[in-house]
């Protein structure tokens, strides 16, 4: 099937080095820059439902802000992973000592060294904007975890909050937009459960499908 609108990126490597640029850049005072947003992580969090015991990823963690609140929610014989594709960003989180809430793996969301069904529950902060290619990469993330699974697309403030923030307004192609990640997510192996887009947090929810 041909990848819709909404789902063409650029090619995976300048999209990989953009991305990389970006965030090195920012790394060393990105907790700074946020720093009211701990309990918008914690509350997201939360909403994976998870269980002592489970094994959950952030996905794209960048200094780990979510780590905590995760560790807190699988207790200590749950497993904690975070993944990023920026060396800067998990040396901050080395920094804040949020290595001792979960390992730091420095890897790409697209190519998980994961095996399948592996993981209960995947949370990602800001991450669908920075994907390279988005079906793909939501599957590959449907990969990694068992069927009953969740997945928590998140971030701090809705996307016409943050579009604000950047001086733009939302378009109708935006992929966080409902009407076009709810069919995204159906074709990655997802089945998204329920949808937030508010001023003070957007949070989607979705359960991996059979």
């Amino acid at each position: 099937m041909a990848p819709s609108a909404t789902e063409r990126s650029c090619p995976y490597g300048r999209c990989h080095t953009r991305v990389q640029e970006f965030f090195t850049a920012r790394a060393s005072d990105w907790d700074t820059r946020f720093p009211d947003d701990a309990p918008a992580f914690d509350a997201a969090a939360r909403s994976l439902s998870l269980h002592p015991g489970d094994a959950v990823l952030d996905a794209g963690c960048g200094t780990g802000r979510a780590l905590p609140a995760l560790r807190a929610a699988v207790g200590p014989q749950g497993t904690v992973l975070g993944v990023d594709l920026t060396p800067a960003m998990l040396a901050s989180a080395v920094r804040a000592g949020r290595d001792h809430e979960g390992t730091l793996l420095l890897a790409d969301v697209a190519r998980l060294p994961l095996r399948s069904g592996a993981l209960d529950a995947v949370f990602g902060s800001g991450l669908i904007s920075h994907l390279s290619h988005p079906g793909p990469d939501l599957a590959e993330l449907a990969r990694v975890v068992r069927p009953g699974g969740r997945l928590a697309l998140f971030h701090p403030i809705g996307r016409a909050a943050l579009a604000a923030r950047h001086g733009r307004r939302i378009t109708d192609d935006d992929l966080r937009a409902e009407h076009n990640l709810s069919p995204l997510l159906a074709r990655s192996g997802w089945r998204l459960d329920t949808y937030t887009d508010e001023d003070d947090g957007y949070l989607a929810l979705a359960v991996r499908t059979p």
